[in-house]
């Protein structure tokens, strides 16, 4: 299906500009999404849920629909994938690719897709996931493994694989993403675009599951930090049925934020946060970056508040949170259940509730730490990921040189251990192994500040470069 390439290798923000200005049409760019959906599709299987027909309808309906010229959270009929953990009204959802819900279609959109799609962006399809998001690489039983666009042989970690391979290939310019443990983080470092997992309440949340939890958030993903603001603003407002929705933000405040880049002035940086170990080859991309940012003005430190309790801490919170969502559904289905899910029920249920009261004390002391450490640093970076991508097949990762992993989701202890905060946390491309494989940098902020956390990786990319600006064909290797 041929499509217009130079399209695809707009930016977000480029190709509103477009679209506000009425320069190209939402129904040009939903035609270019769909030829090059069916070109890159194949090899990386992000987005195998598709709605064209409701995208094109969609764009019309942007397009017939009056000018909005001057408000800047206006996408102007910008396509965009949605992950399925979240719905789009009249089309499936499968709970990222679980037989228990094969069939299902949603009637209505979640929060954060209506206020996306209020705002003119057009829903292509849903990305995929692993099964109700719970594994850190993106397979599931209905779609099988997505694959890492820079060697389909590898996955593209999770939970948002999906998203972030849509947004590297070139599928869409914006993805949507979740994240309780790493999950729009890790993908974004591992396809080398930008994500941003925000502040628990800064984007409403579906309306079911643990509204209480300030784990679980939902965010952008990108290729750029322009673009990442640029799709923030769109999806971040107040909305009355998440309980800890905060109230919304002056429009455009987070692009504007992501266009006036700041040097970064003290900050601290950690290469393993104290919860475990780094790749080698991994820890030296990181350096070199963290070199250059320091070559360019920053004041890096290499210092840390004490987090090491953060592996034992996030097992026994998310654990309970789980227990609670999931131990209904083990029990109306039994081993149509992911076994991920029975392991992580079956250890929150045998959890004492004393060790549970621990976790939340180590977890507030933990928290007064890290704000202490902030009143005298403005961040704390450390690497996204501690590895680079492994192959697509895989469920786990039992083990990093001589050390073994006691659970599925130990090897990603740096990304959930800033989960547990509560702060805003972006991950930015920060350069490639020999190999040619993508390495991350996670920059944590203080609690509610996107728009500076955004000027603050705004800079950051500028000294190392925009390195996933433009979409990328598969490499595909057998």
């Amino acid at each position: 299906m041929p499509y217009d390439r130079s399209l695809i290798d707009l930016t977000a923000t480029e190709a509103v500009a477009l679209l506000r200005r009425r320069a190209v049409s939402p129904a040009e760019l939903v035609e270019a999404a769909a030829g090059r959906i069916a070109e890159v599709e194949p090899a990386v299987n992000a987005v195998p849920i598709l709605c064209l027909d409701r995208a094109r309808s969609r764009a019309r309906a942007v397009a017939d629909a009056a000018p909005r010229p001057h408000d800047p959270n206006w996408l102007a009929g910008l396509p965009i994938t949605v992950k399925d953990l979240d719905e789009v009204s009249g089309v499936r959802h499968t709970f990222g690719g679980s037989v228990l819900f094969e069939n299902t279609i949603s009637e209505r959109s979640s929060p954060s897709v209506e206020l996306l799609e209020g705002n003119g962006a057009v829903t292509l399809g849903k990305s995929n996931s692993p099964e109700f998001g719970f594994n850190a690489s993106t397979i599931n039983a209905l779609f099988g493994p997505t694959r890492n666009p820079r060697d389909t042989r590898l996955t593209v970690g999770g939970s948002s694989g999906g998203a972030a391979a849509s947004v590297a290939t070139g599928e869409a310019w914006l993805a949507h993403g979740s994240d309780l443990g790493a999950s729009i983080r890790l993908p974004a470092a591992f396809c080398s675009v930008v994500g941003l997992r925000p502040s628990p309440g800064r984007v409403p949340r579906a309306r079911r599951g643990m509204v209480f939890s300030m784990l679980p958030v939902v965010g952008p993903i990108a290729r750029t930090v322009a673009d990442c603001g640029l799709m923030l603003d769109a999806m971040a407002a107040e909305v009355w049925t998440d309980p800890l929705s905060l109230p919304s933000a002056a429009p455009g405040t987070f692009a504007d934020a992501a266009a006036a880049p700041r040097r970064l002035g003290r900050v601290g940086f950690s290469m393993d946060l104290g919860v475990t170990p780094v790749d080698p080859e991994v820890a030296a991309v990181v350096h070199a970056a963290m070199a250059r940012l320091a070559d360019a003005g920053a004041g890096i430190e290499h210092a840390a508040p004490d987090l090491s309790q953060g592996r034992d801490v996030f097992h026994a919170i998310r654990g309970v949170n789980h227990l609670a969502a999931f131990a209904p559904m083990i029990a109306q289905h039994g081993g149509g259940v992911i076994p991920e899910i029975h392991s992580s029920t079956e250890r929150a249920a045998a959890l004492p509730i004393a060790d549970y009261a621990r976790a939340e004390n180590a977890r507030a002391a933990m928290f007064q730490r890290l704000m202490d450490f902030l009143a005298e640093h403005e961040c704390l970076i450390c690497p996204t990921a501690i590895m680079t991508p492994f192959p697509a097949e895989w469920r786990r990762v039992e083990r990093l040189g001589d050390h073994a992993f006691e659970s599925y989701i130990d090897w990603i202890a740096i990304t959930f251990t800033l989960s547990l905060t509560g702060c805003p946390i972006i991950s930015i491309p920060c350069g490639f192994t020999a190999g040619g494989m993508p390495v991350g940098l996670q920059i944590l902020g203080r609690p509610r500040s996107e728009a500076t956390l955004l000027r603050m990786a705004a800079w950051c990319e500028q000294v190392l470069g925009a390195l996933g600006r433009k979409p990328i064909d598969p490499v595909i290797r057998p």
